[in-house]
């Protein structure tokens, strides 16, 4: 079985786009989608449907691609502890963040590179998600923690924490603490550039469900200012949990359904690195952590 076709389809599953896919891996999307094919004519099951509303899995699909996601993380698990047997890895992990990733998982994450079996030091940039995801890319780092707004199915990832999303809207009654309901969060909302991942995972979020998004006809520079601007009053702010600091009259936890909307945070490293298996464990370790937390 052609492990580059198995490999298209779970990026097809994570991305939900042909194209998103293609550029992901560097191909055509003509070749993408014969590489599909192919491992359909060889399954003897269709895995995708397509419509203008996106790719989905079919039924036989939903069956099968946890599967090759399964195969093809123990493939991975065989190179990266092959690679570690036959060229130990030295030097520090390069680091680079999201302006959204809060100074305490950077702190677990210092952790996590000490707690190796080698203990390794972080060399630890800020920057924006294009640049950082464009480094990594190029080779010139070794793992992103990033939100998980954009799927990068050619790398390795792990998620290493999930929080609350809380709606902070001053023009709603004052007093109500309960939950609000993703369909009646009506509001405008104050977005920022989309440089932290925040702007695009309010987007995805509404538009998968169906939902408008109303929006402040200006934008705040960083996610601190919106917090301070919705604290003014000058439109509401969907924000993780930690990200709040200031007092408001108004906070509510966001749900779906009742349950909570919340924002993932993983941990996105290539598999070719020569501190692939280092970065297995490192991005165990900080998803431990974060269940400990």
């Amino acid at each position: 079985m052609n492990i580059e076709g198995l490999r298209y389809a779970q990026a097809v599953s994570q991305t939900r786009s042909f194209s998103a896919a293609a550029r992901d891996y560097g191909v055509t999307q003509p070749a993408l989608s014969n590489g599909v094919a192919r491992l359909e004519e060889e399954l003897g099951v269709k895995l995708f449907d397509r419509s203008p509303r996106g790719v989905k899995p079919t039924a036989h699909g939903a069956r099968i691609l946890p599967m090759i996601n399964h195969a093809l993380g123990a493939l991975d698990s065989i190179v990266v502890e092959a690679g570690r047997l036959a060229r130990p890895a030295t030097g520090s992990i390069r680091v680079d963040v999201s302006p959204l990733i809060g100074a305490d998982l950077v702190a677990r994450a210092f952790d996590a590179a000490r707690g190796l079996s080698r203990s390794r030091d972080l060399v630890l940039r800020e920057a924006d998600l294009d640049l950082l995801r464009g480094a990594l890319k190029a080779g010139e780092l070794d793992v992103l923690l990033v939100p998980a707004v954009e799927a990068m199915p050619a790398y390795r990832h792990r998620t290493i924490l999930t929080e609350p999303m809380v709606v902070v809207d001053p023009a709603a009654p004052a007093g109500d603490e309960g939950p609000l309901e993703l369909d009646a969060a009506a509001a405008a909302y104050i977005l920022v550039p989309d440089t932290c991942g925040l702007t695009t995972f309010t987007t995805q979020l509404f538009r998968n469900n169906d939902l408008a998004l109303r929006t402040y006809p200006g934008e705040a520079a960083s996610y601190r200012v919106l917090d301070e601007w919705a604290g003014m009053g000058v439109g509401a702010a969907l924000l993780p949990r930690s990200k709040i600091t200031h007092r408001h009259t108004n906070c509510r936890p966001l749900v779906r359904a009742g349950t909570p909307v919340e924002i993932s945070y993983e941990a996105v490293w290539s598999r070719e690195n020569p501190l692939a298996a280092d970065l297995e464990k490192f991005g165990e370790s900080l998803a431990e952590a974060a269940a400990h937390h």
